[in-house]
């Protein structure tokens, strides 16, 4: 018997699905990844970039109140 938590892996989305996620082109999102504002994970022998449905959706919410911020 084994005592491992049940941990669950959320399927990672592609830099095309998140760029179409966030409505910008593929090199902003590559660009967000290499600047570090947006977090990534690379995959397979090529570095293939790969991003957390959860990383994104606390980037949008970090953007959002930013953005917010600079309007007023």
């Amino acid at each position: 018997m084994s005592n491992h938590e049940d941990t669950t892996v959320s399927p990672m989305l592609t830099t095309s699905e998140v760029a179409h996620m966030l409505n910008v082109h593929i090199n902003t999102v590559r660009r967000w990844s290499n600047q570090m504002v947006l977090k990534s994970y690379r995959i397979g022998a090529r570095g293939d970039r790969r991003f957390r449905k959860e990383d994104v959706e606390q980037f949008l919410e970090r953007e959002g109140k930013t953005k917010s911020l600079k309007e007023t």
